[in-house]
């Protein structure tokens, strides 16, 4: 092959690059022409809902968790081995009932020198009050001094401190031994177990968790869009769930945590059930919570489901129908309803109708005409 067909070669080769490369620039304007959604598309693109009135006071469902009232970590409060763990998890106990032991042998030696300092100071105290005695009779006689009886009596009273320190130790130590002892505080269900025997224990390791069956609560973290709504209820209800089929429990106390939480901007409400009623619940299970609101308080609000609600930073828009085609209409929202969807404070009226189906709403193209 001559320099011209090397030449005619490497030509045709630029060329069939250069139209690879506008190829595919062509693909990629195409693709940001796409990625630009038009104001207007067609109706037919995305099913609709019709735009109408609720009322806002009817009731707001929140879901719920039961949790025991009384539970309680149960620590070791001695040092050692842990020699027996005589329960599991899933295990009913009595208050008093033993649990677990921890090696004693260190608690026993313990006792052992605090009782041998209880022996000294008592031996040094009769030794103090003998002394006292007879120098009182002595100084009596006139034949020591007022300041030889002093100096006894100050002997008196510091054996005696001397036998009250050792008497203190002496049930320090005792004390002590019985923490080898681990005792359920009240009668309940073991929930859980954070150690076994052989384990070294002290004081302040957690070892398990009892809860009493009874008294239950139900906890609910109630959204800050809602709070509002839920602080005007004047009924508040808890449906019973599995355990009993369209049962609902009205509580027997309500109280809410004075705090947000930073992350989930939620308030914590605790609703105590009646020891009656709460037959069949156990902690951990899920239930739905109603709030009644007044009638005095309901209003009328418009309300747009949350699946037609598009999200872009700060915009909050719609596409709502006009005709044969669909039109993007910015609106304000305001709180969450729930199933309901959202309330929708401007830019929208009764009979207004939305696309549901947002992506295939951005996705379609006006009608050809």
């Amino acid at each position: 092959m001559g320099y011209q067909g090397i030449i005619m070669t490497h030509t045709t080769h630029i060329q069939s690059l250069r139209h690879r490369h506008l190829g595919l620039m062509a693909t990629l304007g195409l693709a940001a022409a796409l990625a630009w959604v038009p104001a207007s598309v067609r109706a037919q693109a995305s099913p609709t809902f019709t735009i109408g009135l609720k009322q806002s006071g009817a009731s707001t469902f929140l879901d719920g968790v039961v949790q025991p009232v009384k539970q309680s970590t149960v620590s070791a409060q001695a040092s050692g081995r842990i020699a027996s763990f005589v329960v599991k998890a899933g295990d009913k106990v009595k208050a008093g009932q033993l649990l677990a032991t921890i090696d004693d042998r260190e608690a026993s030696v313990g006792q052992q020198r605090s009782q041998a300092q209880v022996d000294q100071a008592d031996a040094d105290l009769r030794n103090a009050k003998a002394n006292f005695d007879r120098t009182k009779d002595l100084q009596a006689k006139g034949f020591i001094s007022q300041a030889a009886l002093d100096t006894a009596d100050a002997q008196l009273k510091s054996a005696k401190a001397q036998r009250d320190q050792a008497s203190a130790a002496i049930r320090q130590s005792s004390l002590a031994q019985g923490f080898t002892r681990v005792t359920a505080p009240f009668d309940g269900w073991v929930l859980q177990t954070d150690a076994q025997a052989g384990d070294l224990a002290v004081p302040g390791k957690p070892l398990l968790v009892i809860y009493a069956p009874l008294p239950l609560r139900v906890v609910v973290q109630v959204p800050a869009s809602r709070a509002v709504l839920v602080g005007q209820a004047a009924n508040v209800q808890v449906q019973a769930g599995e355990a009993v089929p369209g049962a609902w429990i009205t509580p027997s106390a309500t109280s809410v945590i004075p705090s947000s939480d930073p992350v989930s901007q939620t308030t914590e409400w605790r609703l105590e059930l009646p020891a009656a009623q709460s037959a069949g619940l156990v902690p951990g299970l899920q239930v739905r919570v109603k709030f009644s609101v007044p009638a005095a308080t309901n209003r009328s609000l418009l309300a747009v489901p949350e699946q037609a609600i598009v999200r872009r930073g700060e915009l909050t828009a719609v596409y709502v129908k006009n005709g044969e085609v669909f039109t993007l209409r910015a609106v304000r929202l305001g709180q969450t309803l729930g199933a309901d969807g959202t309330e929708v404070l401007a830019g929208l009226k009764a009979g207004d109708v939305v696309a549901l189906d947002t992506v295939r709403a951005a996705q379609a193209r006006p009608t050809a005409q």
